[in-house]
């Protein structure tokens, strides 16, 4: 079976048995973990072969595809640890991407607000299922092993913070605020005041409705806004997930208006997925049942634009393997769920939902994805020369939220 031949190359850890649309077994691999991986259907032989990277995703999410013995995430697990499967249309397919990518990734207004809605849109109630509290739908920041979702989830919060250099009454605006979390506990740990914007609606609504809820809303407020149409100028910009949505054609635009939007003394922090091995293209999957629109970029496609645009890259961290543990969480979390979410959509749906959060969590621990923090600024003197004054902070702020009455933290989801 050509099939059976085009996978054996891609376990070299772990063991599959891999029963055709035939019912005939394949023995491929040696050892633990082990999964039993069925066919259902014999045009999977070919369509696996000529389309793997669309095909694996949708054929299990139609159960055309099961993981019989072992977890998908086993499976991943295994096929990551050696060569790609790739046949010989799949290899043209991905000669051709860094051609057709421009394409993928042009997103004018229009296109990113049915993006925007294709994914964030969705059920608030599927997102509480397996986000912490505060709902943070970005990477958490694990200072030790032990540490929970939502201990890691506040840390993140911290760390941006530190990095933004806030002060009481500094005008801080959010781009991509999603549910509002960081808005929030920017407004009530630091005293600045935050506009939060998105193209969301089910975030905006849910956003509102918990700065009301925490007696923020004098200094918290959110928008259905663009950043291509914002106008004015602030003390501080953030943005935690929106920068993957962009689009490379469209950085330039980004940067030079993070700079326009900026004070003369103004900082801002990029917090995006990226890539570690160079400018590649996304996931045929991932683009077109997840993030549609959607990018990780490698840094060298990223730092050319803010070079061109005067600021100042002031500080650059990359986190490594924090987002797969913050998907590990997200993962088993949705999978204790599993019925819940089946009650708000289906079957189908829930099988896509863990392909994402497998797939992905595959590719932050074994294929090179990573998240990187760019704190940017118009001036170099406009953040410290060391970076001590970040711990210090960071330290400041753990203590602040301690000692804050519990109904607080609970209005902050923390």
């Amino acid at each position: 079976m050509l099939l059976a031949r085009l996978l054996a190359p891609a376990v070299t850890a772990g063991s599959i048995t891999l029963i055709d649309g035939h019912g005939h077994a394949h023995h491929l691999g040696r050892g633990d973990p082990h999964v039993t991986l069925r066919l259902h259907d014999p045009a999977l032989h070919r369509d696996l072969v000529l389309r793997p990277r669309l095909v694996f995703g949708e054929a299990y999410m139609d159960g055309r595809l099961t993981v019989d013995d072992g977890r998908l995430y086993d499976l991943l697990a295994i096929l990551s640890s050696g060569s790609e499967v790739q046949g010989m249309l799949g290899r043209v397919a991905s000669w051709l991407e860094p051609i057709a990518r421009r394409l993928h990734q042009t997103n004018p207004l229009a296109r990113s607000r049915r993006n925007v809605a294709h994914h964030y849109d969705l059920s608030e109630d599927l997102y509480r299922l397996f986000l912490d509290p505060d709902m943070q739908y970005s990477c958490a920041y694990f200072p030790t092993p032990d540490t929970t979702l939502e201990e890691a989830q506040a840390a993140k919060k911290r760390h941006i913070a530190a990095k933004l250099l806030l002060r009481p009454g500094h005008r801080v605006l959010d781009i991509g605020c999603g549910w509002g979390g960081m808005a929030l506990t920017l407004a009530r740990d630091t005293g600045a005041e935050v506009l939060g914007i998105t193209l969301s609606h089910e975030q905006l609504a849910v956003a509102r409705r918990r700065a009301d809820e925490a007696g923020l809303q004098d200094r918290v407020r959110f928008e259905l806004c663009d950043y291509r149409t914002l106008t004015g100028r602030f003390d501080r910009i953030v943005s935690v997930g929106m920068f993957e949505h962009v689009g490379v054609p469209h950085y330039g635009a980004f940067f030079a208006g993070l700079r326009d939007r900026l004070e003369d003394d103004g900082v801002a922090l990029v917090h995006s997925i990226g890539r570690s091995d160079g400018p590649g293209s996304t996931n045929p999957w991932f683009r077109k049942y997840i993030f549609p629109g959607g990018y990780s970029p490698a840094l060298s496609e990223v730092l050319p634009h803010v070079e061109r645009t005067g600021l100042w890259a002031t500080d650059v961290e990359i986190l490594r393997l924090h987002y797969a543990e913050t998907l590990r969480h997200w993962r088993e979390r949705f999978r204790a769920r599993w019925a819940e979410a089946a009650a708000l959509y289906d079957e189908r749906f829930c099988r896509m939902w863990e392909f994402y959060l497998a797939g992905a969590e595959i590719a932050f621990r074994y294929q090179g994805h990573m998240v990187f923090q760019i704190q940017l600024s118009r001036s170099p003197g406009a953040v410290p020369l060391t970076r001590d004054y970040m711990l210090d902070t960071e330290r400041a702020l753990t203590v602040t939220v301690r000692e804050s009455p519990p109904e607080r933290r609970r209005a902050a989801g923390e």
